[in-house]
């Protein structure tokens, strides 16, 4: 199985710590694109840990409960790793080398760019264009990831009944679906460094891009699971029902202040931390811009908190807002999991011309 390929008619398939989102486009003409198939279904606990796979079987029943609710027909899917669990290098390669010949090369030389055994892992190219250090060459993108973390995935939707086309990296989805979202950005984000800050239930992840194209990437446990875990100490509560309630509401009027302040204060610190690893290697102390997304995004007054402390402009990604939306598709639910469904989009889109 390959990294990085694209193939059509895809379901976007998002292995996350607490759940698979599904997600379908089609090309509709004039209208760009439609949702046609969607779904977020829940996985039992301890079913994958900071994005391992623990429990591949639960994963893969949970897929195929996902794709039964969905509708879908589509049997193909693209999935993706984290970046952690991916080796990336720029190369530089000559131009004029056909795409074979190239890949003939990259196999030759990859022993040392890789510091395993090419046999243990799944590797892949992409040519990115021309090289502006080397005249004559092409800049190369090499992704390289253990065998069993392709394989995991790979099994899991095979139990849920699909075939998995492509394997992703977590990172470039965030830039195929960055298009979804540059309405939301003054100039649609070019000539401009934006920083998307996905927080989820466990891992909190940094993708900045400059020009609309990602340049540097991060990522570290930190996730809303922390908030549902002070409510189920605070409260007594199960872990399901500090979950629901955390969703929904219903909790003593201390909650806000003494549970939801704090954490909201230890967002924004989070993001300051991450902003700042970003400036030291990039040699730069600012950014033009903070998007947030994740589903902890859905905490009340977040984007605005980290707005007020940092000082820079800060919104929540809306990546359905400019699409239409098949007729049996609760919108509603579409719209408020958004921020959550950015890698599921950018995986999906592998199926787009």
């Amino acid at each position: 199985m390959s990294l990085l390929t694209k193939s059509k008619s895809l379901i976007g398939l998002d292995i996350t710590a607490t759940s698979v989102k599904l997600l379908e486009f089609k090309q509709v003409k004039k209208k760009g694109l439609k949702v046609v198939s969607y779904t977020v279904e829940p996985l039992p606990a301890n079913a994958v840990d900071e994005k391992n796979l623990q429990d591949v079987e639960a994963v893969g029943d949970a897929i195929r409960r996902a794709v039964k609710r969905s509708g879908t027909r589509t049997k193909n899917c693209a999935v993706a790793v984290p970046s952690a669990m991916v080796i990336t290098k720029i190369i530089q390669m000559p131009a004029d080398l056909k795409e074979h010949e190239m890949e003939a090369q990259i196999q030759l030389e990859a022993d040392q760019y890789i510091p395993y055994a090419l046999e243990e892992v799944n590797l892949d190219f992409h040519v990115m264009g021309e090289s502006e250090n080397a005249h004559g060459m092409v800049d190369v993108l090499l992704a390289a990831s253990r065998s069993e973390n392709v394989e995991d995935r790979t099994a899991a939707a095979e139990i849920g009944g699909m075939n998995v086309k492509v394997v992703d990296i977590e990172p470039y989805t965030m830039e195929a679906a960055f298009s979804l979202i540059s309405h939301q950005i003054p100039d649609a984000g070019a000539d401009q460094t934006v920083a998307v800050l996905d927080i989820g239930a466990s891992m909190t992840s940094l993708c900045v891009l400059r020009d609309q194209k990602l340049i540097y990437t991060r990522e570290q446990p930190f996730g809303g699971k922390q908030l549902t875990e002070e409510i189920m100490r605070r409260y007594g509560l199960s872990y399901e029902d500090a979950g629901r309630v955390k969703r929904v509401g219903g909790l003593p009027d201390n909650y806000e202040p003494e549970v939801l302040e704090p954490f909201r204060d230890l967002m924004v610190q989070q993001a300051n931390r991450f902003l700042q690893f970003f400036f030291s290697a990039d040699k730069n102390d600012y950014v033009d811009q903070i998007v947030l997304a994740g589903g902890s995004t859905g905490i009340p007054g977040v984007a605005e908190l980290i707005e007020e402390r940092i000082g820079t402009p800060t919104i929540i990604a809306d990546p359905f807002s400019e699409m239409s939306v098949g007729s049996d598709i609760p919108q509603q639910r579409l719209v408020d999991d958004g921020p959550a469904m950015m890698i599921a989009c950018g995986l999906a889109m592998r199926g787009m011309n």
